[in-house]
């Protein structure tokens, strides 16, 4: 990078203050705009999920986020039933999405039948499609409010009965940090800005002012830069056609490839 620091906007919430040294270390001025929203663990659901699970016949369990899967281990701790919960899980063929979710069956000593590849929720309904072969499937699928719909009519589609367990969901943010994150990117104050989650992208899209004006700003002047796949799917749909994104979801390999992509298209 030069050696004027370039302003690197993060929408992060979760492991800004990370991501902010890793900024600075490639020479960045990291700004903070918390646009993830709060997360709130429904509890009372996710215990009623837990004896769902332990208690009716599934097919296939479908987890499609680490955080999920973590909620509802909770669940089962509070209502004294965690060694039924993971007997059940290590009982039912697992289709999973995401590093966080395989690490969290790593611990457990659990393996997924069907495994997104690139972790998506795409490539995850494509592998099952070939699972379940047209039979109706009992599914006990784990999501949030995030495409949670969406994802039920799918599995619907695909002829199965979907349990829906959403352990937890995420707050709208404050309007007026999205407000302030669009005016710096329409304004082009920002070299680049850092999305670690879809839920981000789609929470500046959808409270924007003008979406026009920011997908034209990404595409022309502010470099959108996205932790994986995932993310930087969900800025294609909204029109970000330039996003920077590194092979494998991490956080430092992001901000490395960001710094690589700034020193050769930084006259």
């Amino acid at each position: 990078m030069e050696k004027e620091a370039k302003r690197i906007g993060i929408a992060a919430s979760r492991r800004s203050d990370e991501i902010s040294a890793l900024v600075k270390k490639i020479g960045g001025t990291p700004i903070v705009f918390s646009i993830q929203g709060e997360q709130i663990l429904n509890n009372e659901t996710s215990e009623r999920d837990v004896f769902e699970l332990i208690a009716n016949a599934f097919d296939f369990v479908v987890l499609t986020t680490g955080i999920g899967a973590s909620t509802l281990e909770e669940a089962s701790l509070r209502v004294n039933r965690f060694p039924e919960f993971i007997t059940k899980l290590s009982s039912i063929p697992l289709a999973i999405r995401g590093s966080k979710t395989e690490k969290w069956l790593k611990r457990h000593s659990l393996d997924a039948k069907v495994v997104s590849t690139d972790g998506t929720m795409q490539n995850l309904l494509h592998s099952l499609q070939s699972v379940i072969g047209g039979n109706s499937k009992t599914v006990f699928l784990q999501t949030y409010n995030e495409d949670d719909i969406v994802l039920k009519e799918k599995l619907e589609n695909l002829g199965c009965n979907v349990y829906m367990s959403k352990p937890y969901r995420y707050r709208n943010p404050d309007k007026e940090t999205i407000a302030k994150l669009e005016s710096n990117i329409v304004e082009q104050n920002l070299e680049a800005v850092i999305f670690t989650s879809k839920t981000q992208v789609k929470n500046l899209f959808q409270m924007a002012s003008d979406t026009a004006l920011l997908t034209e700003a990404f595409n022309k002047h502010v470099t959108a830069v996205a932790v994986g796949k995932v993310t930087a799917n969900q800025l294609n749909q909204y029109g970000v056609s330039r996003v920077v994104h590194p092979a494998n979801q991490k956080m430092g390999a992001m901000v490395v490839e960001l710094r690589d992509y700034l020193l050769k298209n930084t006259k």
